[in-house]
């Protein structure tokens, strides 16, 4: 089993109080057709919806991409993180234009991490320029979202792309952002 869907079945397991036959049954169901009904099934809870989500996007469902956007911007961080990691492995080509829209939606900043590190993961043409913008939102004094900052920060020196130079080097300015900076800037070609 692969240790995101394992990650995923012990956190969902502790969720379920009835219906434990369900669980198992989309747990061991190779129909993705099943899957994708229990995603439009009225009265289905949130933990089969997730599996369900979960098992199409890593399929390569497309069907299951609604409901992983979604997911993805839950407050529950194990929840977002698990829609980033079949996110990532959908295929879909609206998932980045997704991602982009979520990272930089100031009214849920709060929630931007996992969207944050699915642009990195991506590589797509919308990541830098959502990730930049993200993070000059993040300079302001006294901003309270330093781990969107940092992830900001860090994917754009994985991204290693020269337009993120000018944030980059506003960001040596502020300590709890600085040293990553450093790393992020050293990994953009010619830099000096």
């Amino acid at each position: 089993m692969d240790e995101e869907l394992r990650t995923l079945t012990e956190r969902v397991r502790a969720e379920v109080e009835v219906g434990a036959a369900g669980y198992e049954r989309l747990l061991a169901s190779d129909s993705v057709d099943e899957l994708a009904a229990v995603l439009t099934e009225p009265g289905q809870p949130l933990w089969a919806r997730e599996l369900a989500a979960f098992r199409l996007g890593v399929a390569g469902d497309r069907r299951a991409f609604e409901s992983l956007v979604l997911l993805l911007n839950h407050r529950d961080p194990p929840r977002c993180a698990s829609a980033a990691y079949a996110l990532a492995r959908l295929g879909d080509p609206r998932t980045a234009r997704a991602a982009a829209a979520l990272a930089t939606n100031e009214l849920r900043v709060a929630y931007a991490l996992h969207p944050v590190r699915l642009l990195v993961e991506l590589r797509a043409p919308e990541s830098v320029p959502a990730l930049i913008t993200t993070l000059e939102r993040r300079l302001r004094p006294h901003d309270p979202y330093r781990r969107v900052a940092l992830a900001c920060v860090e994917g754009l020196g994985a991204l290693g792309d020269t337009r993120a130079r000018t944030v980059l080097n506003e960001c040596l300015a502020h300590p709890n952002l600085a040293e990553a900076a450093v790393h992020a800037l050293a990994r953009i070609p010619g830099q000096r």
